[in-house]
């Protein structure tokens, strides 16, 4: 099901969630789940956003992140 797309407030606690397609797997071996952590914790350097909790299960993932700083539009 779409969603409305997340306002992206600094200071403003958010749980992301995201579920596989169909609720099949998204990590398939140790390699899937170690190369996601890498790419996410570049992600949270380079936006400014701290990560307060995080659980990835084989079909899905929780994220509790703070965004710091707003977005700037590239255009």
């Amino acid at each position: 099901m779409l969603r409305v797309a997340r306002l992206d407030s600094p200071g403003v606690l958010q749980h992301v969630i995201v579920r596989g397609n169909e609720k099949r797997k998204i990590f398939l071996d140790d390699r899937d789940w170690e190369n996601f952590l890498g790419r996410f914790s570049q992600l949270l350097e380079d936006s400014e956003t701290l990560c307060y909790a995080w659980s990835l299960i084989p079909n899905h993932f929780h994220l509790l992140v703070l965004p710091t700083r707003f977005k700037l539009a590239v255009c």
